[in-house]
């Protein structure tokens, strides 16, 4: 039978009109984009198609965007280029950041710089004004993700940005989990910043952005040639980039009927679960969280070896953040939603995605209620 897959916060299955646009790449631009020939100049026309494209999907000028290799590159950009761009030397961030966000953080602390990590309540958000309360005149940066990758908490991240434009205090929001799964409008948000990937909307993986608004000073993190505004240097990865800007297309165009059919499919799978499984309890809000994403603690029950059981009986799903699986350690999202170190190493994430059906989901919650059943014996 064919294998259920739930994890797309993880990763998501490419497009097949993005897997397009890389192969086409790959057979017929494949020159380099800072070449002045025709090859050259044929891979600059599909980068600069794509910023556009990626501009778009955010409500941003094309001249606003910042290709990097992915999120995790664009984060340690907008943290460590913002941070170093001023004499400042405070920064203030969540207590639910993604690592990508958090070690940037833990290593301006090891040079002496002073971060302040804003608490989160029991459903995953944090409360603005503490956000606000820890703003200070030497404050060089605040980074508060619009939305977190185990939960799928949105947080109030404009009502942040109104209060830091008027201190004069750059704001960055990490927004990897939720473009292309909610709207955003870069001018709304009220950001300088905001971080965004390719592979999380069905995109091909190593293509990833930075908006970075204009008058905004970063300084490159790394060395080397003049591309991309001389922010950030190394030739292109054009054949990730054209996927990339079909991908951020696709989720523009198909943004309204995701949001609709993903939230139905979603609150199916969870009452599906928590109505059979005893043991079973939502973290985070029922509200305010993005349409795809469901984390559930199993009582009594480890995580790792849950989706491990899933796996086999054919359901793909993870504990959290794919970029900590392997460590054996609780998630510190969880955590610092108070629950207890058991209850945090009880929870999974299942994510959802434009290719789940209505079946498989009747099939996932069979397959989740089966699996637990036999755990418990």
């Amino acid at each position: 039978m064919k294998r259920i897959y739930l994890d797309n916060n993880a990763t998501t299955i490419p497009d097949p009109k993005a897997v397009e646009a890389v192969v086409n790449c790959l057979e017929s631009a494949w020159g380099n984009a800072s070449s002045l020939h025709s090859h050259g100049q044929e891979a600059r026309r599909l980068i600069d198609r794509a910023r556009s494209q990626a501009a778009a999907l955010i409500g941003a000028g094309s001249e606003s965007i910042i290709f990097t290799s992915g999120g995790t590159e664009a984060n340690n950009l907008a943290v460590e280029g913002t941070v170093r761009s001023t004499n400042k030397r405070h920064v203030i961030t969540s207590a639910i950041e993604h690592q990508s966000v958090m070690h940037p953080c833990r290593r301006l602390e090891d040079q002496g710089y002073e971060v302040t990590y804003v608490p989160v309540n029991r459903d995953g958000v944090l409360n603005a004004s503490d956000a606000i309360a820890a703003m200070r005149d030497d404050t060089a940066l605040i980074s508060i993700m619009l939305a977190n990758n185990d939960t799928g908490m949105i947080q109030p991240v404009a009502e942040i940005a109104k209060t830091a434009r008027e201190r004069g205090i750059t704001m960055h929001t990490d927004a990897v989990q939720a473009a292309g799964r909610m709207p955003i409008n870069v001018e709304e948000l009220g950001v300088d910043l905001l971080t965004f990937s390719s592979h999380k909307i069905s995109g091909p993986k190593g293509a990833g952005a930075l908006y970075i608004r204009k008058g905004i000073q970063v300084v490159p993190v790394q060395i080397g040639g003049h591309q991309e505004r001389m922010i950030r240097s190394g030739t292109e990865n054009v054949p990730g980039i054209a996927g990339f800007g079909v991908a951020c297309s696709l989720a523009s165009e198909r943004m309204e009927s995701y949001s609709i059919r993903v939230r139905e499919l979603r609150d199916r799978f969870e009452r599906g679960v928590l109505e059979a499984v005893e043991c079973a309890r939502l973290n985070g809000l029922p509200a305010l969280r993005l349409v795809n994403t469901s984390n559930i603690t199993f009582n009594g029950i480890s995580a790792e070896l849950l989706a491990m059981n899933l796996d086999l009986a054919g359901l793909a799903v993870s504990t959290g953040s794919a970029c900590t699986a392997g460590d054996n350690e609780p998630s510190h999202v969880m955590l610092a939603m108070g629950l207890t170190v058991a209850e945090a190493l009880g929870a999974i994430r299942f994510s959802l995605g434009t290719n789940n059906t209505a079946e498989e989901i009747d099939r996932a919650v069979g397959i989740v209620c089966e699996t637990v059943r036999k755990m418990r014996k």
